[in-house]
Protein backbone atom coordinates (compact mmCIF):
# COMPACT_ATOMS: atom_id res chain seq x y z
CA UNK A 1 0.00 0.00 0.00
CA UNK A 2 1.36 3.39 -0.97
CA UNK A 3 1.91 6.05 1.66
CA UNK A 4 -0.56 8.89 1.78
CA UNK A 5 1.09 12.19 0.89
CA UNK A 6 -0.58 15.10 2.66
CA UNK A 7 1.23 17.71 0.58
CA UNK A 8 4.35 18.35 -1.47
CA UNK A 9 6.75 21.23 -1.68
CA UNK A 10 9.97 21.57 -3.67
CA UNK A 11 12.91 23.89 -4.10
CA UNK A 12 15.70 24.24 -6.64
CA UNK A 13 19.33 24.74 -5.64
CA UNK A 14 22.67 25.04 -7.39
CA UNK A 15 25.44 23.05 -5.71
CA UNK A 16 27.97 25.62 -4.48
CA UNK A 17 31.74 25.09 -4.59
CA UNK A 18 32.05 25.08 -0.78
CA UNK A 19 29.83 21.97 -0.57
CA UNK A 20 32.10 19.74 -2.68
CA UNK A 21 35.21 17.70 -1.97
CA UNK A 22 38.42 17.38 -4.00
CA UNK A 23 36.55 15.27 -6.61
CA UNK A 24 33.91 18.03 -7.05
CA UNK A 25 31.14 15.88 -5.59
CA UNK A 26 28.97 16.96 -2.67
CA UNK A 27 30.34 15.83 0.67
CA UNK A 28 27.74 13.48 2.20
CA UNK A 29 27.04 15.69 5.24
CA UNK A 30 25.81 18.58 3.11
CA UNK A 31 22.74 16.65 1.99
CA UNK A 32 21.34 17.20 5.49
CA UNK A 33 21.57 20.95 4.84
CA UNK A 34 19.63 20.56 1.60
CA UNK A 35 16.86 18.75 3.49
CA UNK A 36 16.76 21.55 6.06
CA UNK A 37 16.54 24.22 3.36
CA UNK A 38 13.62 22.38 1.72
CA UNK A 39 11.87 21.83 5.06
CA UNK A 40 12.26 25.51 6.02
CA UNK A 41 10.83 26.57 2.64
CA UNK A 42 7.82 24.32 3.22
CA UNK A 43 7.31 25.65 6.77
CA UNK A 44 7.51 29.24 5.50
CA UNK A 45 4.96 28.42 2.80
CA UNK A 46 2.43 27.34 5.44
CA UNK A 47 3.25 30.21 7.82
CA UNK A 48 4.58 27.86 10.51
CA UNK A 49 8.33 28.41 10.51
CA UNK A 50 10.54 27.75 13.53
CA UNK A 51 9.80 31.21 14.98
CA UNK A 52 6.06 30.52 14.79
CA UNK A 53 6.56 27.11 16.40
CA UNK A 54 8.18 28.87 19.35
CA UNK A 55 5.37 31.44 19.53
CA UNK A 56 2.93 28.52 19.68
CA UNK A 57 4.93 27.07 22.60
CA UNK A 58 6.72 24.19 20.89
CA UNK A 59 10.09 23.14 19.60
CA UNK A 60 10.26 20.45 16.92
CA UNK A 61 13.55 18.52 17.20
CA UNK A 62 14.54 16.01 14.55
CA UNK A 63 14.38 12.59 16.24
CA UNK A 64 15.16 10.42 13.21
CA UNK A 65 16.83 10.90 9.84
CA UNK A 66 17.54 8.44 7.05
CA UNK A 67 19.49 9.01 3.84
CA UNK A 68 20.20 6.78 0.88
CA UNK A 69 22.74 8.06 -1.61
CA UNK A 70 21.98 6.91 -5.14
CA UNK A 71 24.25 9.11 -7.29
CA UNK A 72 26.51 12.00 -6.30
CA UNK A 73 25.53 15.62 -6.81
CA UNK A 74 28.34 17.68 -8.33
CA UNK A 75 29.63 21.24 -8.24
CA UNK A 76 27.42 23.59 -10.24
CA UNK A 77 24.66 21.03 -10.72
CA UNK A 78 21.10 22.29 -10.42
CA UNK A 79 19.15 20.04 -8.08
CA UNK A 80 15.53 19.79 -7.00
CA UNK A 81 14.69 18.84 -3.43
CA UNK A 82 11.11 17.58 -3.18
CA UNK A 83 9.54 17.25 0.25
CA UNK A 84 6.51 14.99 0.63
CA UNK A 85 4.73 15.29 3.97
CA UNK A 86 3.65 11.76 4.94
CA UNK A 87 2.72 12.09 8.64
CA UNK A 88 1.15 15.04 10.46
CA UNK A 89 -0.86 13.69 13.40
CA UNK A 90 1.66 12.03 15.71
CA UNK A 91 4.77 13.75 14.33
CA UNK A 92 6.03 15.61 11.28
CA UNK A 93 7.49 13.09 8.85
CA UNK A 94 8.78 14.21 5.51
CA UNK A 95 10.13 12.01 2.72
CA UNK A 96 12.58 13.75 0.39
CA UNK A 97 13.84 13.08 -3.09
CA UNK A 98 16.85 14.98 -4.38
CA UNK A 99 17.16 14.83 -8.15
CA UNK A 100 18.91 16.49 -11.04
CA UNK A 101 16.73 19.43 -12.13
CA UNK A 102 17.37 18.92 -15.84
CA UNK A 103 17.21 15.14 -16.28
CA UNK A 104 15.13 14.21 -13.26
CA UNK A 105 17.71 11.53 -12.32
CA UNK A 106 17.35 10.55 -8.67
CA UNK A 107 20.39 11.41 -6.55
CA UNK A 108 19.28 10.86 -2.95
CA UNK A 109 16.27 9.64 -0.98
CA UNK A 110 15.81 10.69 2.61
CA UNK A 111 13.33 11.14 5.43
CA UNK A 112 13.15 13.14 8.63
CA UNK A 113 10.89 12.76 11.64
CA UNK A 114 10.27 15.61 14.06
CA UNK A 115 8.13 15.68 17.19
CA UNK A 116 6.52 18.55 19.07
CA UNK A 117 8.04 19.25 22.47
CA UNK A 118 6.40 21.67 24.90
CA UNK A 119 8.65 24.64 25.63
CA UNK A 120 6.86 25.05 28.97
CA UNK A 121 7.68 21.65 30.48
CA UNK A 122 9.94 19.88 27.94
CA UNK A 123 7.47 17.05 27.41
CA UNK A 124 7.12 15.32 24.07
CA UNK A 125 3.64 15.65 22.60
CA UNK A 126 2.13 12.39 21.40
CA UNK A 127 -0.33 14.26 19.20
CA UNK A 128 0.72 17.22 17.17
CA UNK A 129 -0.69 20.58 18.28
CA UNK A 130 -3.81 21.90 16.60
CA UNK A 131 -1.85 24.98 15.48
CA UNK A 132 0.38 22.68 13.40
CA UNK A 133 -2.51 20.76 11.86
CA UNK A 134 -4.27 23.99 10.90
CA UNK A 135 -1.12 25.37 9.30
CA UNK A 136 -0.31 22.30 7.19
CA UNK A 137 -3.92 22.11 5.98
CA UNK A 138 -3.45 25.58 4.44
CA UNK A 139 -0.78 24.36 2.00
CA UNK A 140 -2.20 24.53 -1.56
CA UNK A 141 -1.41 20.88 -2.23
CA UNK A 142 -2.90 19.53 1.03
CA UNK A 143 -4.98 16.38 0.66
CA UNK A 144 -6.71 14.83 3.67
CA UNK A 145 -6.73 11.06 4.10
Amino acid sequence: MAKHIYCRHSIELEVPFFDVDAMYIVWHGHYVKYLEVARCAFLSAIGYDYNEMGRQGFSWPVVQMNLKYVKPARFGQHIRVEAAVVEIESCLRIDYTISDSESGAKLTKASTTQVAVSLENGEMQFQTPESWLSAVQRHPTFEAV
